[in-house]
């Protein structure tokens, strides 16, 4: 991913909060051709590192040709706007104001036991708020070895990250408030987060 230096980060605080805001993200490969397929994401963080795990469906082209080793292209996208130029103070192009992250790396598949702890951390992340939560250890042994079969996960190993945060920060003071002001304004929820973002720097 291109990010000019303006825009790019190296905060690892936030590249968790876009990956853990932004979970269903898409898992990319070539190999033998290009593919793309959405899919939900936990970050495990070690002692002095982290990883990426996730899973797919068994039926899925991914899932028929990926093996160890082979590198894949984690694309999370976080809150992003439009910016009209018509809130510039001179004439200039319009844009738009995001966060990003990318992640390049090597895959590892799961084996059973760590397939089902994946699915245990996943559910239990999502289900913990609802108001019966329908945890895995909640389901039938037979049920969960059931769904299983058709799913394929992996984790991925970072070997490259790219995280680019975007808020105008080429504009004037001028336009920069006025941005601000407008994206306040507006109905759409990501445009007032990007508003909240860029009053933080």
């Amino acid at each position: 991913m291109y990010i000019p230096k303006i825009y790019r980060s190296e905060d690892a605080e936030l590249m968790k909060k876009i990956i853990s805001e932004n979970a269903f993200a898409l898992l990319i490969s070539d190999k033998e051709k290009i593919s793309a397929t959405h899919s939900m994401f936990l970050l495990n963080e070690t002692e002095d590192d982290f990883y990426l795990e996730t899973h797919i469906s068994k039926a899925n082209f991914q899932a028929k040709v990926l093996k160890d080793g082979d590198e894949v292209l984690c694309d999370f996208l976080g809150a992003h706007s439009y910016i009209s130029s018509s809130w510039y103070e001179k004439t200039n192009v319009s844009t738009w104001n995001y966060e990003a992250v990318q992640i390049r790396g090597k895959v590892k598949l799961m084996n059973d036991e760590e397939l089902f702890q994946h699915l245990e951390k996943l559910t239990f992340k999502y289900e913990k708020t609802q108001k019966c939560p329908m945890l895995v250890e909640k389901m039938s042994d037979d049920f969960v070895k059931k769904e299983m079969k058709g799913a394929f996960g992996i984790h991925i190993f970072p070997t490259e990250i790219f995280i680019a945060n975007k808020l105008s920060q080429n504009r004037n003071k001028l336009d920069f408030e006025n941005i601000i002001l407008n994206l306040e304004q507006s109905n759409n929820e990501s445009s007032k987060e990007i508003a909240e973002k860029m009053k933080m720097i």
